[in-house]
Formats: structure tokens, C-alpha cells, sequence
């Protein structure tokens, strides 16, 4: 991990460079470690959230979900499926492209990898120099996470085209359409927390946030909150989860633009969505939720903010903040139903897109004018109240004659 610029305290390469080993060397070992870190993040996390989803449905189905694998809660019924799938005879349709379909879920993997190199972890401003636990701490952070992550419709358009299968063809360009639509309304979000951070840098937008949960970016003004919603909405979108699942169209029982992948390279498409929901989320977090700072600061109470302690605490919550936000998204597939691809256009290019545009206006003249943190309070507890009473008077009231 990497610690900001202009920074005294050690860091990993000065450890390796004290063992005077020559700098190229011990950059290519740095860099090593992390990229480690982060696969290992990557596999064993979608361990554990393939199994959460499988019990989460369940629950709401009204069944079990795995309970027999791993003991009684179906610890291991993920291990067994990834051993299953490594031991698959791999096959590749005759009409394939044979490079491409080799490549695309390289290419899908790889582009949900490489975001994580800019997304801090957790973080301290009160040591000797501001600190951060990330991979590589880049000026532009975001804009590389966002720019890293869209390649990833490039490796589902030749997964469906390489395929030689006309419903995987079909597949792949529903997805990419929308992976393209909900982009640019979720990048105008982005925008809004950038904007009030005079920043890209993710680590220095997690420094902002710092204190009690009033500084998070998501209760600066009205205009912020709403954004954090249209933001997530476009996020479970952008990572193609239902209900915005447009892999498997209404009239075809295939699977979309990974229809013809068996064994390894099918869980390379599964491995790198559930990477992307975290990585989603984790942006989420950091851009509204306060990055790794908890609702309290606990560890500045306690005077460990300096402290490796302090950081382990900010790693926490940041996971935390990440695995809710997974939650929820898998809780909102297993609850409504999947939209048809015009539905999704339209939800898109109808009203999250206006909708983007108009809050980060707003946004930009709240800032203009400086209007005071009360006044973003008490317009938030308004459309909070709003949100909650508002089916109660726009329903038709119910007859109560018998």
C-alpha cells in the first residue's frame, strides 16, 4: 500500500529499499503485493457474497438456501461450486471466434481489477503526514476508476459477438446498451462529491469526511442526498443486476452473452460482477458515506487516529459501508421484477438522466451561495418525510363497504 505524497512516515517500498535492494525491484515487489491483496480480495470476497446471495433469496423465497455443504449454514457451498467449475471441461462452439472468446473474460476481469488499484481502503489525517491504504494514490482517482471500469462493455460485446450465437450477439449489445446509457447519469453524480471536495483524489475526498457523520458529503445538501440514490440506482444498473438484468431477455431461456462459456471462464464473468458491486459500493461509500470514517469518530475520541489501530478500525467501517450497500442491491433483485429493455431505456434517458442533470445544478448553486448547513438539514428531513408519506395521499382511498 502507498501512503500520500509528500509524506514522511515509511511506507512499503522505503522497507524494501532499506534492505537495499535495487529500486526496480523493489517497485516490481510492491507492486506485487498489492496486486496479491487485491485477487485474493477479489476471490474470497466473491466467495462470501455468492454465498450471502443464495441465503439472502432464499430467506425472501421463503426457503433455506445451501445448508448442507460446510455444515449447517452452507459455508462451503461456494468452495464446491469453484472447485466444480475449475474441474469443467472447457468448450468452445464450433462457429466461435476462438481469440476473442478466449479473451473476453480476461477483458472483464481485468477492467474490474484494475479499478480497485485507486480505491482506498482506509485512511488517517492525524498521523505525522495524511495517510491512505490504497494501491496506488492517484490525483485523478475517481476518473480512472470510472474510465478503468467501463471497459468492461468491451469484453461483453466480443463475449457475445466471439460467441457465434445470434442470442448471445443479442445478449451482449442489450448489455452494453445499457452499461452505455447509465454511465453518464452516474458520472454526473459522481461529479456532485468531486465538486464539493475541490478534489479527485478518493483518499482526500475520505480525509474531507473526517469527524462526526454531519460531514459526510451525503448530508451536505439536499441536492447531494438525492444524488447518492440516482448514484446507486445507476450503479446496480452499470453492474448489470436485476432488475436492470437485460442478459436474459423475456422471450429466451439462454444466458445472455455468456450463453456458450463453461467451467473457468464462466466464473471469471461472475467473479468480476460481484468485484464490481463492491467496487460500486465502496465508490458509494466514499463519496457519500463518509469513506472509512464511522457516524462517530471513535478512534479520534479515543486518541488513536495516528495509530495502526485507528486504521484497522477505518478499514472496518469502510467494509462494512461496502458489504450494506452489496446487501442492498442483492435485496432489491430478490424483491422486484425485472424490467423489459425498453423500461430500462426509458428509465434511464427519461429520468435518472434529468434527474442528474438538475441535481448537480442544484448542487452547483448551493455551493455558489453558501447556503448554510442548517437550511441542507432541515431540506433533507423534508424529503425524507416527503418520500415516506407521500403513497399514503397518492393512492385511491379504499372502499370499506362489504
Amino acid at each position: 500500500m502507498e501512503y500520500l505524497t509528500e509524506q514522511t512516515s515509511p511506507t512499503l517500498t522505503d522497507f524494501f529499499l532499506n534492505l537495499d535492494l535495487p529500486p526496480s525491484l523493489t517497485y516490481l515487489l510492491v507492486a506485487v503485493i498489492a496486486a496479491l491483496l487485491l485477487l485474493h480480495f477479489m476471490a474470497l470476497g466473491a466467495l462470501f457474497w455468492i454465498w450471502l446471495e443464495r441465503k439472502v433469496s432464499g430467506r425472501i423465497q421463503d426457503r433455506l438456501g445451501p445448508t448442507r455443504v460446510g455444515g449447517r449454514f452452507g459455508w462451503l457451498q461456494t468452495l464446491a461450486d469453484g472447485l466444480k467449475l475449475i474441474t469443467k471441461e472447457d468448450l468452445i462452439p464450433e462457429e466461435a471466434d476462438r481469440p476473442l472468446f478466449r479473451l473476453a473474460p480476461y477483458i472483464v476481469f481485468a477492467s474490474s481489477f484494475c479499478a480497485f488499484i485507486a480505491l482506498p481502503f482506509s485512511g488517517s489525517k492525524e498521523a505525522p503526514e495524511p495517510i491512505a491504504w490504497i494501491a496506488n494514490n492517484l490525483d485523478i482517482g475517481i476518473f480512472f476508476v470510472l474510465a478503468v471500469l467501463s471497459l468492461e462493455v468491451i469484453g461483453v460485446v466480443l463475449a457475445g459477438y466471439a460467441s457465434g450465437s445470434k442470442w448471445a450477439l443479442f445478449g451482449g449489445m442489450r448489455e452494453a446498451a445499457q452499461v452505455v446509457s447509465y454511465e453518464v447519469p452516474m458520472a454526473i453524480c459522481v461529479v456532485i462529491p468531486v465538486m464539493l471536495a475541490g478534489s479527485m483524489n478518493m483518499a482526500e475526498m475520505g480525509h474531507q469526511q473526517e469527524g462526526w457523520i454531519g460531514q459526510w458529503y451525503l448530508f451536505h445538501d439536499p441536492f447531494s442526498f438525492l444524488a447518492f440514490w440516482v448514484y446507486l440506482t445507476c450503479a446496480t444498473a452499470s453492474v448489470k443486476r436485476a432488475p436492470f438484468d437485460l442478459a436474459e431477455a423475456e422471450s429466451e431461456l439462454v444466458a445472455g452473452f455468456h450463453t456458450e462459456y463453461s467451467g473457468i471462464r464462466w466464473s471469471y464473468f461472475f467473479m468480476a460482477e460481484y468485484a464490481s458491486m463492491f467496487l460500486v459500493s465502496g465508490i458509494a461509500a466514499i463519496l457519500f458515506l463518509g469513506a472509512w470514517n464511522g457516524p462517530i469518530p471513535v478512534a479520534e475520541i479515543l486518541g488513536l487516529e495516528a495509530h495502526l489501530i485507528g486504521r484497522i478500525l477505518g478499514l472496518v467501517n469502510f467494509l462494512f459501508k461496502g458489504f450494506l450497500l452489496v446487501f442492498a442491491m442483492m435485496w432489491i433483485r430478490w424483491t422486484l421484477p425485472r424490467l423489459r429493455i425498453d423500461q430500462v431505456m426509458q428509465t434511464c434517458l427519461k429520468y435518472l438522466l434529468p434527474m442528474a442533470c438538475g441535481l448537480f445544478l442544484g448542487a452547483t448553486v448551493w455551493q455558489l451561495f453558501d447556503i448554510p448547513d442548517y437550511w441542507g438539514w432541515i431540506a433533507i428531513v423534508v424529503i425524507v418525510a416527503a418520500g415516506y408519506y407521500l403513497p399514503y395521499f397518492s393512492g385511491k382511498p379504499t372502499s370499506t363497504t362489504s
